[in-house]
């Protein structure tokens, strides 16, 4: 499992913090000549990135009393905002080599670190930022998630238990550790965990779903069923909850259940009728598959549905009598659809209307398939009360 979305949050939080107290107050010159590091921090305010290095070009390194720190992070925060993180990497650490840095250097080169996917590197970062990150929740997010992909299981969840004694109020950081016990295998913990932190966070409808889902990926279907028969109640208009159970009871193989919840959802978004008579055909509710599938307004989906089910039904005529419809949405190209018509004809003795759409066939499967029809067409032409 993947926690892209929180550490990139994580991350920008990070590197968020103290941008402008980082790149410092413009101080006044006293002469006329242009303040080269004031003019870039002010164009990396204004979002002009380019213009912002195109002006640190122009400081001159050898200047007696030049701010070096200032210039180097200064750089490193201009490449960093255009996905230069290899030219980013390498100012901010020059800038962290300079004389008593800012702990922000050091904040600045983990974030570049984390997205270059060096973790230890960033974690080096971290710890060299000393206290001025040890109240910054976000700094803990990354920390954890560095120990995490080092396959350092135990750091990462003393991390999270660390940050949730010094942010008791942000349940963020449970969040994150249930999925880590997931992901290790821990399921009741992080059960347990799970509905302390439903019950006691402002959890919202993604963290439902998403706590759901871990579970199902995990195997732990009961689990799943239950945090997810848990958001049904607190939101039953979201479709994302409906087919999240429904996909719980396939797996369960409870499908007439997932069926309903499918088609409940259907109500609200028409796009997945089709995916509901599917799920009533597989539960072998036919009859109401094909009461829905008359409801798709997509042609082609319909027919291609709708022969499938007339097939089951041994609905032969009903079957043979949609060649017109299926040529004239393009889907008698659809070599499996032109043998399941061939064989509904052969059903009900259109041998003539048979052979003609078998003889289109070419894939190789289907060819073979073909030639038992051919052979059973001819048995039938001499015999035919052997295919009454």
């Amino acid at each position: 499992m993947r926690y892209s979305v929180i550490t990139r949050f994580a991350a920008a939080t990070v590197l968020c913090l103290g941008l402008n107290t980082g790149i410092g107050h413009a101080q006044e010159a006293e002469d006329a000549e242009v303040n080269y590091l004031d003019l870039a921090a002010l164009m990396l305010r204004d979002g002009n990135f380019d213009r912002a290095i195109t002006t640190l070009d122009q400081v001159d390194l050898a200047e007696e009393g030049l701010d070096l720190q200032r210039y180097y992070t200064l750089r490193g925060l201009a490449h960093l905002r255009r996905n230069e993180l290899e030219l980013a990497r390498d100012n901010l650490t020059l800038a962290s080599q300079t004389e008593a840095p800012d702990s922000l250097v050091f904040i600045y080169l983990a974030q570049v670190n984390f997205q270059l996917e060096d973790y230890r590197a960033t974690l080096d970062a971290l710890d060299r930022a000393g206290a001025a990150v040890e109240r910054l929740g976000s700094v803990y997010h990354m920390r954890a998630q560095c120990h995490w992909l080092l396959e350092e299981h135990v750091e990462a969840l003393a991390t999270l238990d660390q940050a949730d004694t010094l942010f008791p109020d942000d349940y963020s950081f449970t969040r994150r550790k249930v999925f880590y016990l997931v992901e290790l295998g821990l399921f009741q913990r992080a059960s347990e965990l799970g509905r302390e932190y439903l019950e006691y966070s402002e959890a919202g409808l993604e963290d439902y779903v998403a706590l759901g889902n871990a579970m199902r990926a995990s195997g732990e279907l009961d689990e799943a069923a239950a945090f997810l028969e848990q958001a049904q109640m607190r939101f039953p208009a979201s479709v994302d909850v409906k087919k999240s159970l429904a996909h719980v009871y396939i797996d369960r193989g409870q499908l007439s259940a997932a069926a309903d919840l499918i088609h409940s959802a259907a109500l609200l978004d028409p796009k997945l009728m089709a995916e509901a008579a599917e799920l009533y055909r597989r539960a072998g509710q036919i009859y109401r598959a094909l009461t829905l599938n008359g409801q798709l307004s997509d042609q082609p989906e319909k027919f291609r549905q709708r022969m499938a089910l007339l097939l089951e039904l041994q609905n032969f005529e009903q079957a043979a009598a949609m060649e017109t419809p299926l040529y004239r949405v393009g889907l008698l190209n659809d070599e499996d659809l032109r043998y399941a018509l061939a064989y509904a004809q052969f059903k009900i003795g259109a041998f003539e209307e048979a052979e003609a759409n078998l003889a289109q066939l070419t894939r190789p499967d289907l060819f073979r398939k073909a030639a038992e029809l051919r052979r059973a067409i001819e048995d039938c032409s001499e015999n035919t009360w052997q295919c009454l």
